[in-house]
């Protein structure tokens, strides 16, 4: 049996997509007699809780000092504190408790992987790290100060780590321009088609609801290029309706815009949603825009495209290879209100186009499921394990 420790300070209900991957690996894992895994993450309030799934799987939840906002965002204090916390909690499971872990998973190289590597230094255990998207430099504007600054470090843990996995070809050759000799796998974002799937019959007739799906409200998001398309088609398509799930530091400014373009009563804004109920959301919906700046491989994105939506994306990261442009959707540019909103018209004009590329959207969803995913992390956790 291979043991593993896994690190992520974001895990349900902290965090956005690399908190809800976390939690579909784990589920996957639970399945998998021959596999230990042992996740350290962060809790929100100020006591330890300690989890299980299944037989195999055991989460430990550290308090960081989190109160009950903002968990889609932690700051620099809550990371620097998941990460002491992290490393001596872990160091008392394999010096107190005698834990004998035979390889450690950092999702994200910051702070995760640097504590990963405390733990080789110490213990001899070799790590694997996992890019999420902002712990590759480059990947978010709002760092681009800090990146000059972690760079060098990130290079570092990569440097030292026994594999280094991305979530999509795009983030790999983001980060090749770090570390251009590094070798790096590719483990792609999955979804459960299970519990997300078509239902045409419940779009409303009277509505055409647009949404960017259930994701973390950043800049990066590039959702005001969406609100300033729908404000652009509202006088020629009054049924247009935008919903926008989820939370985050770019909600405010997003709200002000509404406000601005008197679109109070055709945009709304839904707030964080339990994953478990955001099916509906895309069930209900004509379309799916996400008009993102930067992405690694979106979770939102393979829901939209396991409930049948037609896409409208920029080109960035995972989803060059999740929409096919004339295909499952509409590749435009970034920043463009204007051709986010020729899209849209296109879609509305054309409603069998559009349910073509929403089959054709739900064909590719099926070839992406969870179970393969920890498959292949399963796979290059044993590779390295006991090396």
């Amino acid at each position: 049996m291979t043991k593993v420790l896994f690190f992520n300070y974001e895990y349900p209900p902290l965090g956005g997509g690399a908190a809800n991957a976390t939690a579909y690996l784990l589920a996957e894992f639970a399945q998998m007699p021959d596999i230990e895994v042992h996740l350290i993450t962060s809790a929100v309030g100020s006591d330890e809780e300690k989890g299980m799934i299944g037989n195999n799987v055991h989460i430990y939840r550290l308090p960081i000092g989190k109160k009950s906002h903002n968990l889609h965002r932690q700051s620099v204090k809550d990371i620097a504190m998941y990460s002491w916390k992290s490393f001596f909690f872990a160091r008392r499971l394999v010096v107190e408790q005698k834990e004998s872990f035979d390889i450690t998973l950092a999702f994200f190289g910051v702070p995760c992987g640097f504590v990963a590597y405390l733990l080789k230094r110490c213990f001899h255990i070799p790590y694997i790290v996992a890019m999420r998207g902002s712990d590759v430099p480059g990947y978010n504007e709002k760092y681009t100060f800090l990146y000059v600054f972690l760079k060098p470090v990130i290079r570092f843990i990569w440097k030292k780590a026994a594999r280094v996995v991305s979530n999509s070809e795009g983030l790999r050759t983001l980060a090749l321009a770090t570390s251009p000799s590094q070798h790096f796998d590719i483990i792609p974002n999955g979804v459960d088609t299970k519990q997300f799937f078509p239902a045409y019959e419940k779009r409303p007739q009277e509505e055409y609801i647009v949404t960017p799906g259930a994701s973390r409200i950043t800049d990066r998001k590039g959702l005001k290029y969406l609100i300033q398309a729908i404000a652009l088609l509202l006088p020629r398509y009054p049924m247009l309706r935008l919903k926008i799930l989820g939370d985050g530091s770019g909600r405010a400014s997003l709200e002000k815009l509404v406000r601005d373009t008197h679109l109070e009563e055709k945009v709304t804004f839904v707030g964080r949603v339990p994953r478990e109920e955001t099916r509906a959301y895309y069930q209900e919906a004509s379309v799916f825009v996400l008009p993102s700046l930067n992405e690694g491989m979106s979770n939102a994105l393979l829901e939209a495209l396991a409930c049948g939506l037609p896409i409208i994306t920029t080109q960035t990261g995972g989803t060059k290879e999740l929409v096919e442009d004339g295909k499952n959707g509409i590749l435009v540019p970034f920043r463009s209100a204007q051709k986010i909103a020729d899209a849209l018209e296109t879609y509305l004009l054309h409603q069998e186009q559009a349910q073509n590329f929403g089959r054709d959207s739900r064909r590719r969803a099926e070839a992406c499921n969870w179970q393969q995913v920890a498959v292949q992390f399963k796979v290059v956790l044993e590779s390295q394990a006991h090396r």
